[in-house]
């Protein structure tokens, strides 16, 4: 197994994968894990660090190798990854939803129907995480509005940066 610095950041970890591995391989290996396939323990470290290592201790596995597949796509990417982000939009894991919107702003995806789908999310964090994203992707502010009412600060916040953020484009 390569010496993989499992205490570093995500950013530098993934970076560090694909001077090992390639950025090709490294997006086919999220991928993979994004739909629920076990790409290994060398792979589930480089892309989840320390806390993969409590799955490999045996700690129960939930959604993390699909929410750190995800959010390595922040880090890694080609546009075969495009699919997958939109599916993952549609995630029963909220942190998965919430990580596929970031990576969807990340990469500019045109993924607008999918992020106005999660704005009523039950979940604040995703409802966040749609409005901050078409912020970057989204081109109509009004869709955005009725959450500066939402219960939750951070949401209001994000909505206002979203709005903010159509309009600079526009």
């Amino acid at each position: 197994m390569p010496d993989i610095p499992t205490d570093l950041p995500p950013e530098k970890r993934i970076a560090a994968a694909i001077a090992e591995l390639g950025e090709d391989a490294v997006v086919l290996r999220s991928l993979s894990l994004i739909a629920g396939n076990n790409e290994g323990e060398d792979f589930l470290l480089w892309v989840g660090g320390d806390h993969a290592q409590g799955i490999l201790d045996g700690a129960p596995v939930l959604y993390w190798p699909e929410l750190w597949g995800t959010r390595a796509l922040l880090y890694a990417w080609n546009d075969t990854a495009a699919p997958a982000v939109t599916a993952a939009l549609q995630n029963q894991a909220w942190r998965v939803r919430e990580m596929a919107a970031r990576v969807a702003a990340t990469r500019k995806l045109p993924v607008q129907a999918e992020l106005h789908e999660l704005l009523t999310d039950e979940v604040a964090r995703v409802r966040a995480a749609a409005a901050r994203a078409l912020g970057e992707v989204g081109d109509d502010p009004d869709a955005l509005t009725p959450l500066l009412r939402d219960p939750e600060i951070d949401v209001r916040r994000a909505a206002q940066q979203g709005i903010a953020g159509i309009r600079a484009k526009g």
